[in-house]
Formats: C-alpha cells, sequence, structure tokens
C-alpha cells in the first residue's frame, strides 16, 4: 500500500511531506503493512526534536484513525477501503483570508495569538520598570 502511493527512493523531505508520510505509515501499521526502516528514515530527515515529535504524532493520529475504522467498520471492513479513505482521499486546504473567525465555525481562543508571547518594543521602557503587582 505505501510503496504504491509514495516513492521510497527520497533523499531529502521538509516537515509536511514528512508528516504526510508518517500518517500514511501510520495507517499502514494499523493495517498490518509494518515499514519501520521507513518510518525511522523520515523521523531521522527532521532537524529539530520539533519536528520529529511533530512527526511522531502524525504517525500515531494515522495509527488511531485506521484502528477506528475498522473498529467502526466492524469485520466487513476492508484494508484497501480505510487506506482509500485515509490516505488517498481528498486533500482539504483553507485559505489564510478564508479561515472562520466568528461563531461556532471559528478556531478556539486557545489557538489565537497570545499577547506575552510578543517582545515589547526596543523603545518601549515598560521593559526596565518594577512590575505593578510589586505595589502596595
Amino acid at each position: 500500500m505505501y510503496e504504491d502511493s509514495y516513492d521510497t527512493d527520497w533523499d531529502s523531505l521538509d516537515r509536511d511531506e514528512a508528516m504526510g508520510r508518517a500518517f500514511a505509515l501510520g495507517v499502514a501499521a494499523s493495517l498490518g503493512h509494518d515499514h519501520p526502516e521507513e518510518y525511522d528514515r523520515i523521523v531521522d530527515e527532521m532537524d529539530t526534536a520539533y519536528k520529529r515529535s511533530i512527526v511522531e504524532l502524525a504517525y500515531e493520529e494515522g495509527k488511531n484513525k485506521a484502528k477506528k475504522e475498522q473498529y467502526e467498520g466492524g469485520d466487513g471492513a476492508d484494508d484497501d477501503d480505510i487506506w482509500a479513505d485515509l490516505v488517498e482521499g481528498e486533500t482539504v486546504t483553507v485559505e489564510e483570508d478564508e479561515v472562520p473567525t466568528e461563531g461556532r465555525h471559528s478556531l478556539p481562543s486557545a489557538l489565537d495569538k497570545m499577547d506575552i508571547l510578543e517582545r515589547p518594543h526596543q523603545d518601549d521602557l515598560d521593559r526596565v520598570k518594577k512590575p505593578d503587582f510589586l505595589d502596595r
């Protein structure tokens, strides 16, 4: 399954390609077609711990979704159908200006940009004065 959908003779991968391949490998592993060497190559290709953890999460997500599909499909769940639904399904992309901003279809507030992470401006003297909470 994996070999039919993906070329294994790659030299380098970016994070998104690695995530897609790791997800597919997770689905394949749940369907009984494990490829540990390819998975290790993909994880090793990532240059930071953050990217490696994202790839590992994509792999686990693929495994979990495939197991869920198998469970919901019962004994009649066909491996090829599960692979087609999860890996070869239609790719959905959302343009940045089309992201919902209001109502129940909006992004959760936890995903909003946090002001606390913003660095103060170079000319801002507030960063060197005593914080207000230390005043009586």
